[in-house]
Formats: C-alpha cells, structure tokens, sequence
C-alpha cells in the first residue's frame, strides 16, 4: 500500500487541515503519507515529485483557489501513472458531483462534504473487494456511469484523532500558520456561503482541544488560526477559551479567530480588554454589507448596532487587532449603496478593511437563485460574478480599484497618519479617496508594474499634486513622518523639498548634542554624539506642531523641529518635537 494524501495551498505558509484529519483518521490500519505544494509551484515539478512516491491511491484536497491548477496535475498523472486511484475532495467537489466527475474523467473517486470516514472506508473497500457501493459519501463510476452513493452521517468529533500532532510538521510549525479546529458547522444560513449548508454546530472534545493548543505551543508554533466558522457562538464555551489561551500563552504566539461581531457579549469584550495582553489576539469579523435589505436577501441576521457597539469596545480597549471583511456584489447593493458600506466600516477605523467580491459558489443557495439578479459570472473557479441587474462591470471594475490601493496604503499600513489626515480632512470620505486614487493610480499604468516603499510615496505625492490637494505641506510632513517612522535610511531620490541643508542640519545636530534635555529626559540618557545623532536621527523642521497633532489630531501652527531617532538596540522608532523658540542657534536658519 502507498496511500499519498495531497493538495495545493495559495501559499507556503498556509497548511490543509483536512489532510492531517484524513491521515490521523485512517492510521494505524493505513500509512498515509501527506504531500503539499503550492499553487505557483510548476505542475510538472509537482507531478514529478508526486510520482517518485510511486502511489497506488493519491488524493486530492480542492478548494476554489486550487482547482485549476490540481486539474493540470491530475491530468499528467493520470498519463504516467495510469494504474493509480485518483481521488478528490474538498469543498469544490462535493457539490455538482456529477459535473466534477464529467469534467475531471481522469478522477476516480470523490469524497463528498466530511471526509474522515468515508475515506478510510473506501480505503477499505479499494484493498479490499471494491464494493464501492457501500461506501456512504462516495461517488464513483459504474460501467463508465456516474454514481453517487447515500450520504454519510455526520461524524462524531469527539472521536476523531489529533492531526495536530505529527512528527513531519513539527519543525515547521514556527513558519508556517496552524489551522485549528475546535468546532464545525455554522448556526447561520447567508446565502453566499457554503458554511450555511450545514446545519447545527458540533464541538470538539474541549479538554482534547485544549491539550492539543498546549503541545502546538510548546512546540514552536507562532500563529494558530482557528477556523470555526463562529467562534463566539457559545458564550461560556467562548470565554472559557479565551481564558485558557491567555493563562496558557507562550512567549510570541497569536490566535486569530473569525467571530460574529453583534452577538459578543458585553462581558467578554470586558474580560478580553482587562485581560488580554496586547497583540495576543487577532478578531476577523465578517460585514459584508451594512445594507439591511441586502442582508434580508441573502438571509444574513445582523444587527449594525451592537456590531458597532463590539467593534469599539473592542478598539478602544487597545488589545486586539481586527480584520473587517466586506463584499461587494451582494444582492440590490449596487455602487451608491457600497459606497455607503464601505464608508460605514472604514469610520471604525480598525486594523483591516478586506474588500472582496461576491463569488457564486457551487450548492449556494444565492448560486442556485442567480436568475433573480441577473446574476452574469465566471464559470470556472473562483466565479466572481461579472456584473447583476444593479451593478455594471464597469462599476465592478471601478471598486477593483478602491481594492487595489487600500491593500497597498491602508492594510500594509504603510502611512497611516497620512491617510488618516487625507480621509479626515482633504476627501469627502474614506471611499472617495481610495476611488480617485484608485483611478488615477490605474490610468497612469501603475497596477501593471512593480512598486517599492519609496514609490508609494512619490505616487501619492504625484497623485496629490496633480489634483491640487489643499495643505500641502501638512500632507508632506505627515507623509515624511510615516516614512522615517519606518525606514531608516533616505530614499535614492527624495520625493519631498528639503527644509535644512547640511550646514543648518549640523548646526542643529551641535545644539540637540549640547541641549538633550530640551528633546526629553529619557533622550537626554542615550548620551548621544554629534556622531551618534548624525548616523542614528532624522531632522526636519515642520510648520505645525507634529507631536500635539499625532496625539490630538488638531492642527496648531508651530513651527518645530521634528527629531525620529532610531535605537541601534532595540530597532524600534522614537519621534519628538521642540518648538524652534526654545533652540538658539550660533547662526539661526531661516525657516
């Protein structure tokens, strides 16, 4: 027996959860060995690769991002190694059965929704007499026919051995994301998501969950994500694993977890900003829409209120990183209303805004009911939709672009207190900025080239320019601070006008040297050098008060000198200001 269990991950960071449960399900009585790449490995690289493992049943794991490219390999294969069972499953393939087994006729089998048993039966019955038939959740090919057998019960979790624990992943577990489980299923039925099908939510065998989280931790692991579709569904269940993770936290590991904003409950969110240290946590919440008829259609209960209310509480508390996520494409949400959408999200001024778009699952119900809407998407994977009855593909292509530039500026996080200052103060909303950006961003051919930290400076300097964008000069200097305030060393061409020249830069450089306690007490105890401050610190003078405008957001017309130091220890950025009155230079540069 050679039983090779494999898929294709968008990424090598990223690990298929549904191979270790399939490997942990079926040994001892089989040896399954896992084999995971990439989707921008080479398919001839992987089928090589692939068949010097000489398997005699290989399976696949599909998903919308990998389909494609398993085909490519399925394919090849199939064509070298004729003898060997294919087998498929995944969420892909376990809706439109029929189709997949028309479409792929070099796959044998597919394993349909859970697979852990259906699996190890058909492994069974494949060494065994291959009657087929008798394995539930399976579909197969009789005399060249397409047969889908009965469904399979659902599994009881509570049986199911660790996949968290094989010898193979255990030096990998510091560089790559752990994907965890502790539940399945979903007590929701939007319309757009798959996760709605099933009905109920099952849990795992807490204390085995808990003893899995201990060894992942000792073990090296970083980032743990947990998958459940809604963590915080149970309160109790909820709470008593956020405090098991922070009283069982080790040094350097984050949890990130997707959670239902509108049903937190107010004494968790209190816990967690007691409690919680600062960066252990990470929430991903699903928006969508604010839109309350959209959310009516595709039969997602939200309540915006209590959202908002957990989405602050939660920012305000200062702990936890959160990740919006939005779609656009939903049913009647057309460009005016996304707009909206995305405004009403973004004034939460959280972390991350994810900006998707609707894609049309197979065995959705909104993919079922697509007429209604005029629905018009792809017909391969991912089926992005193209356009509906409310919203053209020229708009579509226009919220690409909002798409673009927000992954770039705001997600990266690559200039905060300028766009913040932009958003608040020069456009009309957060979306109009991101739009106009966006457009120009597009027309001047810059989404079809690489770019650099220092290009997306000069870009929206250009873009800014080009449009005449009021307060300059408080944009420069912002945009300045957010450079520095992250990159040490200058840009090979600056994008700004210099304030000091070398001479008055020295000259200032003499007097912070003679003057440290007028920077701070703490800088006066670096002791720096007139050469420490030369190699180490960043001068620029500014027109208003910098600090009190980072820590108040007023704009106070002030000249100072603005002063990033960069720790040669700890790597990290202090930024201070001294108001040009309090400096006394031997010759006094003009400003």
């Amino acid at each position: 027996m050679n039983i090779v269990v494999s898929t294709l991950n968008a990424k090598y960071i990223h690990t298929c959860l549904a191979l270790r449960y399939l490997k942990a399900y079926s040994e001892p009585d089989f040896h399954v060995e896992m084999a995971e790449y990439t989707i921008k490995d080479p398919a001839i690289n992987i089928v090589s690769d692939l068949y010097m493992k000489k398997p005699d049943v290989l399976g696949f794991s599909c998903y919308i991002w990998n389909i494609e490219e398993t085909i490519k390999v399925i394919e090849m294969i199939k064509k070298i190694s004729p003898e060997t069972a294919i087998v498929l499953g995944g969420p892909e393939v376990s809706y439109d059965v029929a189709h997949w087994l028309e479409r792929i006729p070099d796959a044998d089998f597919i394993i349909v929704n859970e697979g852990e048993i259906s699996f190890k039966h058909f492994l069974s019955e494949h060494y065994g007499d291959k009657r087929y038939e008798k394995v539930a959740g399976l579909a197969w090919r009789k005399e060249g026919k397409p047969t889908i057998n009965p469904p399979r019960e659902k599994l009881d979790l509570k049986t199911v051995a660790s996949p968290y624990r094989f010898e193979e992943d255990l030096d990998q577990l510091s560089k790559r994301v752990t994907y965890f489980e502790t539940s399945r299923g979903c007590p929701y039925s939007c319309a757009f998501c798959l996760s709605s099908i099933e009905v109920g939510v099952r849990y795992f065998d807490i204390e085995k969950v808990k003893e899995d989280l201990i060894f992942l931790m000792d073990h090296g692991a970083k980032t743990i994500k947990f998958v459940d579709r809604t963590f915080n569904i149970k309160r109790d269940y909820a709470l008593e694993m956020f405090q098991f993770l922070i009283e069982n936290r080790r040094p350097g590991v984050v949890f990130q977890f997707e959670i239902t904003a509108d049903i937190m409950r107010p004494e968790v969110i209190a816990y967690l900003n007691e409690h919680a240290p600062s960066g252990l946590f990470r929430f991903e919440i699903g928006v969508q829409s604010t839109n309350d008829h959209v959310n009516e259609l595709v039969q997602r209960r939200q309540n915006f209120e209590k959202l908002t209310r957990t989405v602050m509480t939660v920012k305000e508390g200062g702990k936890i990183a959160q990740h919006l996520d939005l779609i656009a494409g939903l049913p009647e949400e057309d460009y005016t209303s996304f707009r909206k959408t995305f405004n009403d999200v973004f004034a939460f001024g959280v972390e991350e805004v994810q900006l998707g778009f609707l894609k049309m699952l197979r065995g959705t119900g909104l993919r079922l009911t697509a007429d209604r809407h005029d629905y018009v998407y792809m017909n391969h994977s991912p089926y992005e939709i193209l356009g509906n009855n409310v919203l053209s593909f020229d708009e579509i292509i226009k919220i690409k672009r909002v798409e673009d530039v927000l992954e770039k500026y705001w997600n990266d996080h690559r200039m905060d207190e300028t766009l913040h200052f932009l958003i608040h103060h020069v456009f009309e909303s957060p979306f109009d900025f991101f739009q106009e950006y966006g457009d120009y961003w597009e027309g001047k051919g810059w989404s079809r080239i690489g770019h650099q930290l220092e290009d997306l400076f000069s870009r929206l300097k250009e873009f800014l320019r080009h449009r005449g964008t009021a307060h300059e000069e408080v944009v420069e200097s912002l945009m300045k601070y957010d450079y520095f305030s992250r990159k040490k060393h200058r840009p090979h061409r600056s994008w700004w006008k210099e304030t000091l020249s070398k001479a008055e830069t020295d000259q200032y450089n003499r007097w912070i040297k003679n003057h440290p306690e007028e920077v701070s007490d703490t800088f006066k105890e670096y002791g720096l050098s007139e050469k420490d401050l030369v190699k180490h610190t960043v001068l620029d003078l500014v027109s208003f008060d910098l600090q009190h405008y980072l820590q108040t957001r007023e704009i106070i017309e002030k000249p100072v000198l603005s002063l990033i130091y960069y720790h040669p220890k700890t790597h990290e950025t202090e930024h201070y200001t001294i108001p040009l009155e309090r400096i006394i230079l031997e010759e006094q540069p003009s400003v």
